[in-house]
């Protein structure tokens, strides 16, 4: 790959934009929606986990195939333009089974162009990985735009049986993009990067992908129940398109400055800071959600429990995994937090959220954040001790 390839950098842009606009309608307002239907708690929390489900085997696949083919805009291609016709079959019934089928094959074609394309970006920036950054702040730009106008939509003028058409639209959006992207080999002459195992095998990784995994059983809860949370607690439409609005608001910000933060910051301090706040967020959450200074203050640090968490690690399997397993590195990174970890989070949340009640379904995410911090602590990119 030539070092010297001009850096799309609108249509990179475009594609995270529209890809996490989808997110932003769909993720805040899904289960109501559901609810909307008539859809009991765990009834919910079963539908919301199966997104996560199919990410533990959807994105390695696609990983496999792109590293494997080197076809990276091909699939990446494909797999956009089939989720936004996977999408189009909730528009035929509402019946559980036929959702958790439509949800089945939507989530199995849109887990997988993400992490292609988060190794495609970082294809063009291989001299300069920490631009990463100022590419992928326009996706949480379309996040909070999304979340916020669809909100005030649904509060206002839209009623929530509406909510599947303005999805549509994002993904609509980014199949779009997705076809203007250029043509561009992923595959990489004359790079010896042994084997999978042999990365596994270095110390800090396994313990980095448990914490990926800790942290995003600790994010289940919210992205399946925070909106009915703030329902049930007396929040609306439109407040709850602010809250979750905010919460990407800090992200950007966070992203905006991140490239300066990283020369004075090292990885595994990122990672410190980051579980450390994700465990002050969900008390705060858990027990304070009727105080709108706390929870505010909460939102706001979704900067750390998601966006210092997710930057990190990108940089991690950047720094770890060699370019021709780049693709698989990101997909594994995606299977085992956002696949598992967030099946696990989404399912438990679910199940559990009338026996113990929504206070503990949060202190239980604080517990998780907080075992993650004492994994990053004592292994993740430990410094060696001198002797």
């Amino acid at each position: 790959m030539p070092a010297t390839d001009k850096l799309p950098y609108w249509r990179l842009s475009g594609f995270y934009f529209y890809y996490f606009a989808a997110l932003g309608c769909f993720l805040p307002y899904w289960a109501l929606y559901l609810q909307s239907l008539g859809f009991s708690h765990s009834q919910i929390g079963q539908l919301m986990a199966i997104f996560p489900a199919t990410k533990i085997v959807s994105p390695t696949l696609w990983g496999w195939l792109a590293d494997h083919t080197g076809r990276n805009i091909a699939l990446i291609r494909f797999s956009s333009c089939m989720t936004a016709a996977s999408f189009a079959l909730v528009f035929r019934g509402d019946g559980f089974v036929w959702l958790a089928l439509a949800i089945f094959l939507l989530s199995f074609f849109w887990n997988a162009p993400m992490p292609l394309f988060e190794a495609l970006t970082l294809s063009y920036l291989r001299q300069d990985p920490h631009r990463y950054t100022s590419i992928r702040i326009w996706g949480s730009v379309g996040f909070v735009l999304a979340v916020f106008a669809a909100g005030w939509a649904l509060d206002t003028f839209l009623a929530i049986a509406c909510l599947p058409s303005l999805v549509l639209g994002s993904f609509l959006g980014m199949a779009f993009v997705s076809l203007l992207l250029p043509s561009r080999s992923m595959q990489v002459q004359g790079v010896a990067a042994g084997s999978l195992m042999a990365i596994f095998q270095r110390k800090g990784v396994v313990a980095f992908f448990l914490v990926c995994l800790l942290i995003q059983i600790g994010h289940g809860p919210y992205y399946s129940f925070f909106s009915v949370y703030l329902k049930e607690s007396g929040y609306n439409a439109g407040q709850t398109g602010v809250l979750w609005s905010l919460a990407i608001v800090a992200e950007i910000l966070l992203f905006a400055l991140f490239h300066r933060l990283s020369k004075h910051i090292s990885l595994r301090g990122v990672m410190l800071i980051g579980t450390s706040l994700s465990v002050l967020r969900w008390m705060l959450i858990a027990w304070w959600v009727d105080n709108i200074a706390l929870l505010t203050c909460a939102q706001l640090l979704h900067a750390a429990s998601f966006g210092a968490n997710h930057v990190a690690a990108i940089q991690f399997i950047h720094k770890h995994f060699a370019w021709p397993h780049q693709s698989k590195g990101q997909a594994l990174y995606g299977s085992l937090s956002f696949g598992l970890g967030g099946m696990l989070g989404s399912y438990a949340s679910g199940e559990v959220w009338v026996s113990l009640g929504p206070q503990y379904v949060f202190s239980v995410a604080a517990g998780l954040s907080l075992v993650a911090l004492l994994i990053v602590w004592g292994w993740v990119e430990k410094p060696e001790r001198v002797r």
